[in-house]
């Protein structure tokens, strides 16, 4: 399914539940009244940043073992889409791996690299996926514990990632709980979760909601912000359409949605304003011209005016496409990491002039992983993955969870210990315990854990410890 198709889908899906509010962008009065509460805990400036790889990304030849014996079974396995090991790009985690194994990074990757080896800002969390609780391979097979629904599936894995739903229906994604966890200490300006690409299941709240921008921002309502005749009759044309009185739920929200959206979109365009104008960009790093790059960058300007927008907590959603890799593999993976690697790299680099490094965390999820065993062209749905978490308060040169070659006697090869078929790879690391990691830096209590990961009371190790 389409990135265009499954926000379709969830927009729909969320309206049924939520209702009408939610299905227009939901900035509501409700909402506005919600956010104009100053915060009333935070003193500092904190910020994630989700960036959804679309349609599984084949992590196994993100961050690929490069010691003999590893790389040996990893190519047995690979075949003919196995990264050369001679271009492999060296990391050194300073955990060292069990046996002395070493890994390496995809060659089109050279900014991670950097930000992994000489930057220590960036960590690898792997063989992570949507579990309910910890699974062994004979457990899968005798279906003796909850497993979450429609493995293997892009929407329901998708929506496992972005809601950590487990079995149940869920509404709510992670990062709207958070938004309703932390209640009225949000940013008075706008929502604390923003996103930069569409409707997303991932920020949707039970008492907040996501604003919903551009890739460069905020679309301004064309014709009503003019001084001459025509645009005042506009703008006054608009505001008594808005002012009526409606009979449906629908045209009731329409209509509280539409100047809610003309303030909002108003007051972030002036904010923006201020960093964009000639000189007085907040750094001189070039981004990507890529969409990716583009949404980040956007989101570091979004930063930028923090203070300007009375932000002390911002969750920004952006999204990049084409990682479902069943064809032409080879062809296409060295393409998708390069940007990915070139659009985080950079995005770090702005935080860093910026002097917000350390306030900001950018982490990578993913519908699931990929096989291990190719196709012949490519590789075909899996669970478990890598995910890669950078900034400047993320305990970097580090790999956290159940890589496989991280465990003794263990490589990376199909039909080990943890694989259910084909190279799929059961998860050592949850994708609870990931949110819960991150959720628990941004300020969320140990005892609200439960509301943003809700089964991470089935593990033992509640927070990862990637994060400082």
């Amino acid at each position: 399914m389409s990135h265009a198709r499954l926000k379709r889908r969830q927009l729909l899906k969320i309206a049924a539940a939520g209702g009408a509010a939610f299905a227009f962008g939901r900035l509501s009065d409700a909402v506005y009244a919600q956010a104009i509460n100053a915060y009333a805990r935070f003193a500092d400036y904190k910020a994630l940043v989700c960036v959804f790889l679309f349609g599984g990304n084949d992590s196994w030849n993100m961050v690929v073992p490069r010691s003999a014996a590893e790389y040996a079974a990893y190519q047995q396995s690979r075949q003919n889409l196995a990264v050369a090991q001679a271009d492999l790009l060296p990391i050194t985690p300073a955990t060292p791996l069990a046996n002395g194994a070493q890994l390496g990074l995809h060659p089109s990757m050279p900014e991670i690299a950097t930000l992994f080896e000489q930057d220590a800002a960036c960590a690898i969390v792997a063989n992570v996926g949507p579990l309910i609780t910890a699974t062994t391979l004979a457990q899968y097979e005798a279906k003796s514990v909850a497993l979450p629904p429609q493995l293997f599936s892009h929407n329901d894995q998708q929506d496992q990632w972005q809601s950590l739903r487990g079995r149940a229906t869920s509404s709510t994604g992670w990062a709207g709980r958070i938004a309703d966890a932390l209640g009225t200490q949000t940013g008075p300006a706008v929502p604390l979760n923003i996103s930069l690409s569409g409707q997303s299941l991932f920020q949707a709240g039970g008492n907040s909601s996501p604003y919903v921008i551009g890739p460069t921002g905020p679309v301004n309502f064309f014709g009503l912000d003019g001084t001459d005749a025509l645009s005042v009759a506009r703008k006054g044309s608009v505001e008594t359409v808005a002012g009526a009185t409606y009979d449906t739920i629908y045209a009731r929200g329409f209509a509280q949605v539409r100047p809610r959206a003309l303030r909002s979109a108003a007051s972030v365009n002036a904010a923006l304003a201020t960093v964009r104008a000639p000189n007085a960009a907040p750094f001189t790093t070039v981004f990507p011209s890529s969409p990716l790059g583009t949404q980040l960058k956007t989101v570091a300007e979004m930063i930028a005016v923090r203070s300007t927008l009375e932000a002390s907590r911002q969750i920004f959603f952006v999204a990049t496409g084409g990682f479902d890799s069943h064809d032409d593999q080879a062809q296409d993976q060295p393409g998708l990491l390069a940007n990915l690697s070139a659009c985080l790299g950079a995005f770090h680099r702005a935080t860093v002039e910026m002097g917000v490094a350390q306030s900001v965390t950018a982490f990578t999820q993913s519908d699931f992983g990929r096989t291990l065993t190719s196709n012949g062209d490519g590789t075909d749905h899996a669970w478990g993955g890598v995910q890669l978490v950078a900034g400047g308060a993320v305990r970097g040169r580090d790999v956290y969870g159940g890589y496989p070659v991280l465990r003794i006697g263990a490589t990376l090869a199909a039909d080990g210990a943890d694989d259910v078929g084909g190279g799929r790879f059961i998860p050592t690391t949850s994708s609870d315990q990931y949110a819960a990691t991150l959720a628990r830096w941004f300020g969320v209590t140990d005892a609200d854990l439960s509301l943003i990961a809700p089964s991470i009371d089935n593990f033992a190790q509640r927070d990862l410890g990637f994060m400082a």
